[in-house]
């Protein structure tokens, strides 16, 4: 196998597609085929699925996949440290976070990194959480902000601060019998809209459900923040999102009502796979983080956070 072989494998992979990988790499298709045939050729063993919907990596072909990333990685990082040598921290680093993370430090971070660390270029992914786990078990991600406090096999976990959560409605549906909602069992019954069943925050406010005994009554499962804040917007549902996001859910909604349970709030940590090769432009991207998140608690522009003594 030779680094080519590599970059058209991974391209398949992220594509999920050969017609769309030969077109990102410009190569003609039966060309590209050829290339997967005598790699699977020379390890002995199947690394795609083929279906009508498309390509996936086979259990040997993620192994593959993990180890190419980070092959071609290093060289890259490789050809920058030695053609910067001396200037400093040199690379590309890529991190992602949650987007209601992203909505409080994406920014701050972007200007530390440049401010600090000119010679690195940040590459900053914004999805849901479930998502960029996917992503960091996969090696595309160098780190990532996850709702977790609790290392697993192949993750590191460094705990940055504790993020509280609010409940979000507009103002009718805020109020049951002259009282204010601001615990779990306020909510038994109240219609909501949630992200979808493997987002970490919906894993964190089923567990508050079971642990109060209340019914949990999802009506909608919505995996993108602007359309779960439109459909809050409407009238017919609530949400619990975390109480930093209330400046974005605009003038409809009421400001978000702290969830005052015990345990409510959620760890927010700093993550990274072990498997991937030292590298010192991570190493400062991630004490930048860890500062940037503890900025933002201590200048309130995370609020309701309280952050963790690192």
């Amino acid at each position: 196998m030779d680094l080519r072989q590599l970059r058209y494998f991974i391209a398949i992979v992220d594509c999920g597609s050969l017609s769309k990988a030969a077109e990102r790499l410009h190569i003609a298709q039966p060309s590209l085929s050829q290339q997967i045939a005598a790699m699977e050729s020379e390890l002995s063993v199947p690394i795609l699925l083929r279906s009508s919907q498309g390509v996936a990596a086979t259990q040997a072909g993620m192994t593959l996949y993990r180890h190419a990333r980070q092959v071609l990685r290093q060289l890259e990082q490789l050809r920058v440290e030695v053609g910067q040598a001396g200037e400093g921290e040199v690379g590309t680093v890529t991190i992602g976070l949650p987007t209601s993370v992203a909505a409080i430090v994406a920014v701050p971070l972007y200007r530390a990194v440049r401010l600090q660390h000119p010679g690195i270029r940040l590459n900053i992914i914004e999805s849901m959480s479930g998502n960029l786990m996917d992503l960091l078990a996969s090696q595309r991600l160098d780190l990532a902000v996850l709702f977790r406090e609790v290392e697993s096999r192949g993750v590191a976990v460094l705990p940055l601060l504790r993020d509280s959560l609010a409940i979000y409605g507009v103002e009718s549906m805020l109020t049951r019998a002259g009282k204010r909602l601001n615990r779990i069992h306020d909510l038994d019954g109240v219609p909501l809209v949630l992200p979808g069943p493997s987002n970490g925050l919906r894993i964190h406010v089923e567990k508050l459900f079971a642990r109060s005994g209340t019914h949990l009554n999802v009506v909608a499962d919505i995996d993108a923040l602007p359309t779960l804040i439109a459909i809050v917007a409407e009238g017919a549902a609530c949400t619990v999102l975390s109480e930093a996001l209330g400046p974005m859910c605009g003038p409809a909604i009421a400001t978000g009502i702290r969830l005052e349970d015990s345990g409510a709030d959620r760890p927010v940590s700093l993550c990274w796979s072990t498997a991937s090769a030292p590298n010192s432009a991570v190493d400062a991207v991630r004490r930048i983080v860890a500062a940037v998140c503890a900025q933002a608690v201590d200048d309130g522009s995370w609020a309701g956070a309280h952050r963790l003594d690192l």
